[in-house]
């Protein structure tokens, strides 16, 4: 319990409160949120008898008679700073004093609309909806005070957690009105009017990271640090290969170890894997230590399955002969293949980038409590609806049945969207009959993650003899994450290629792109910038190579073929639809402005034109992904002993309306460092359908002595509609660093990581 209410107890108390219509109105799932009540009531969960003293108008915002707030974030803290984010802005529209506030994490819950922490969604899907849900709040309050002083709402206004009026020095604070407030109706929140963004001068002030003393004190309370008693902890010994299954065991050496006091097998899983556990041997033990002595001591055998021929140098001849054919045709304009046919020069290079692993610096991890009618669960978990739909169906449950408390993430970066680790745990803890915590080690986490996918593309562009680009043709291989959740998937969706192929704005009479067949021999997840990071690389890359091949400048190149400031139509993209992202093409176009913006202002910043006086080797590279336009260039130079060094980094970010600038520039600065590790060192290879990497020796992460000496970011102002901000600023940083190597040796890089060519 932190303040004056407790998360449960908060929960509860809401179904005796005004909830009104307003967040089953303002966010989504309403059908799973009304059936979410309807099992409440009928749940054995502790409910509370009345509400807390005071105004409790929707799930998100309660104001105690005694003055103290309560905010719930829903989104899961990973390090991105959602959980300053949402209260900040929560608090601002309603005109409360954060020194106020209390700020709870929501369990897992449809009440609280989509709970995912994932895609970069968690402002951009829901600013104008949180910021109408705190507005509802702060009408109320407002109109309480009016009522008490006979004036008009509309002379009335919220400053520092009081309502003040603008004709005199009357104020009320909203302790004083909490109780008159919680008497009024609900108003509709498309009602209400918000506050100008002005008003609430979120872009003036630097917002403060809410647990950063917990996590430097190390009071802060991750997964792996949550305790019941009785607990036991877990440590799987999985199959090698995805697919493969358990043929015996002996358990005699591990039980016989001190801590050590269940051995159990879990059942294999079936295809499509989902979010299954992996199958193989669980050891239970009284300590971690014991549990991986024990995990290690098994005696086991294995039937590895058909993925046991999984070779990744294989794999890689597979997908280039994938594209080196005609694939299925996913946007066309013009007549590229006869463009290509009549050309006076051809330009072609295909591309791959291997498997990456996530390699959170917290493990997988998550606590269960199994009883005949309930389970609790505690869970590093970016998407805790999902956790305890995955948790009830494998105990049999009904999902009311399930509590979910999310804790702090030690990073996620989407592979704690995934729900294997709390199914494990879920079904450990009813075979053992007590409360079971599964801890993955750092070798579990890279050999049984939910790689990034693999991938190999092939652009080809046609040039006339005045050497103008005629004709663009982008094939594109890769083992879809579709395939996690559906076997027979092997090509890509449309959701999918909206990431760097069929949003790519060109202006080239004539473009073609072809997805081609890929197989997945290893569960395929999401992974931070997802398929942008290598369509991203591929397409930057390529745009390097045709400024060389027509000896023009990179830049000039880049500005050639997004052409003039426009807003790109489906038709001009040669596409009948765009996911975009979810968002509408009206509030969020492709927009050439917005990209040559940024383009221009972060060469600006570099000194790009005079690069060549000064002697250095720049590489630049742009891309849009979550609805934001980002552009990076990147300086490398040769140590002394020759291997390449990224020194500096700029990167330019427009992603509308920030609203925590300090987190836009902290993600802004790690997504360099994240995708100068993709560049330089990271890859997951597979021998015989087993991963050649099992810790940080082998996947290889950026340290502290290769980080660039200074990143400068600079973020667009704007009072457009958000866009993303955790992940956009990856994609471009690869290429970059990629070009700027090219410009210093001439040495043209088409497969990553770098140290794979000795150069890093």
């Amino acid at each position: 319990m932190t303040g004056a209410l407790s998360r449960r107890g908060f929960l509860g108390a809401l179904g005796q409160t005004a909830l009104g219509g307003l967040v089953l109105t303002v966010l989504p799932r309403e059908a799973d949120a009304k059936d979410e009540k309807d099992k409440a009531a009928k749940s054995e969960a502790p409910r509370v008898d009345k509400p807390p003293p005071g105004f409790t108008p929707n799930v998100f915002i309660h104001v105690g008679s005694d003055g103290k707030i309560v905010i719930m974030c829903h989104r899961s803290e990973m390090g991105q700073g959602v959980r300053s984010t949402i209260p900040a802005l929560l608090a601002a529209e309603l005109g409360a004093d954060m020194a106020h506030v209390t700020i709870e994490q929501a369990p897992g819950d449809p009440l609280f609309g989509d709970q995912n922490t994932d895609g970069s969604s968690s402002i951009r899907n829901a600013f104008v909806e949180l910021r109408q849900i705190a507005a509802v709040a702060r009408t109320m309050l407002v109109a309480a005070a009016a009522r008490r002083w006979k004036v008009a709402p509309e002379s009335c206004h919220t400053e520092k957690s009081k309502v003040l009026h603008a004709g005199d020095a009357r104020a009320l604070t909203f302790a004083e009105l909490a109780d008159d407030a919680g008497k009024l109706p609900v108003p509709k929140p498309e009602s209400v009017k918000l506050l100008a963004w002005k008003d609430l001068h979120l872009a003036e002030q630097s917002l403060p990271v809410i647990d950063a003393p917990a996590i430097v004190n190390g009071t802060a309370v991750f997964a792996a640090d949550v305790k019941v008693p009785g607990m036991l902890i877990a440590v799987i010994a999985r199959p090698p290969v995805v697919g493969g299954k358990l043929v015996k065991f002996d358990a005699t050496r591990a039980l016989a170890l001190p801590g050590v006091k269940q051995v159990l097998e879990i059942p294999a899983p079936t295809p499509p894997y989902v979010f299954q556990p992996w199958g193989g041997v669980a050891v239970l033990a009284e300590n971690t230590w014991a549990a991986m002595r024990g995990a290690k001591a098994l005696a086991l055998e294995w039937d590895l399955g058909k993925n046991a021929s999984y070779d990744s140098q294989t794999y890689k001849d597979e997908l280039s002969k994938s594209v080196s054919s005609a694939g299925t045709v996913a946007r066309k304009v013009g007549d590229a293949e006869g463009a290509l046919g009549k050309a006076a020069k051809v330009v072609q290079a295909e591309y791959h980038l291997p498997h990456l692993a996530h390699a959170t610096m917290e493990p997988p991890a998550t606590l269960a409590h199994v009883t005949e009618k309930h389970c609790e669960l505690w869970t590093a978990s970016q998407d805790p609806q999902t956790a305890r739909e995955v948790a009830a169906k494998t105990l049999g449950l009904q999902t009311f049945q399930v509590t979910v408390h999310v804790t702090l993430l030690g990073g996620g970066f989407g592979r704690k969207s995934k729900a294997d680790f709390v199914a494990e745990a879920a079904l450990l803890s009813k075979l053992a009959g007590v409360p079971v915590r599964v801890q993955w080690t750092r070798e579990d986490d890279l050999r049984h993650d939910y790689f990034h996918s693999v991938s190999t593309q092939q652009l080809t562009a046609a040039l006339d003899d005045k050497g103008a680009i005629t004709a663009w043709r982008h094939r594109t291989a890769f083992p879809p994450i579709g395939s996690t959740f559906n076997v027979a998937a092997t090509r890509p969706g449309a959701g999918d290629l909206q990431q760097g192929v069929t949003d790519l704005p060109l202006t080239v009479p004539n473009v073609l792109a072809e997805t081609c067949e890929a197989p997945a021999h290893v569960r395929i997840g999401w992974m931070r910038s997802v398929y942008n990071v290598f369509h991203a690389f591929s397409v930057n890359s390529f745009i390097d190579e045709l400024a060389a091949a027509r000896g023009v400048d990179p830049l000039a190149q880049r500005l050639e073929l997004l052409g003039p400031p426009r807003k790109v139509s489906l038709s001009e993209l040669g596409i009948e639809k765009l996911a975009n992202y979810g968002a509408k093409l009206a509030d969020h176009p492709v927009d050439t402005a917005r990209m040559r913006n940024v383009v221009e202002r972060v060469t600006q910043a570099a000194r790009w034109d005079s690069r060549k006086q000064e002697g250095r080797a720049l590489g630049l590279a742009a891309h849009r992904s979550f609805l934001t336009y980002v552009a990076v260039v990147a300086q490398v130079s040769k140590r002394a002993d020759g291997r390449i060094a990224v020194d500096e980094v700029w990167i330019c970010t427009d992603a509308g309306t920030v609203v925590n600038h300090e987190r836009a520039r902290s993600q802004m600065e790690g997504a360099v460092i994240f995708g100068q590790s993709i560049a330089l060192h990271s890859g997951m290879t597979m021998k015989a359908g087993v991963a050649e990497q099992h810790n940080f020796h082998q996947y290889k992460l950026t340290r502290i002595g290769e980080a660039p000496r200074k990143i400068h970011v600079d973020l667009v102002e704007s009072e457009g509609l958000p866009g993303g901000i955790g992940e956009p600023g990856v994609p471009p940083v690869a290429p970059a660093i990629v070009n700027a190597v090219f410009a210093l040796t001439g040495q043209r890089v088409r497969e990553l990581p770098l140290e794979k060519h000795g150069l890093v």
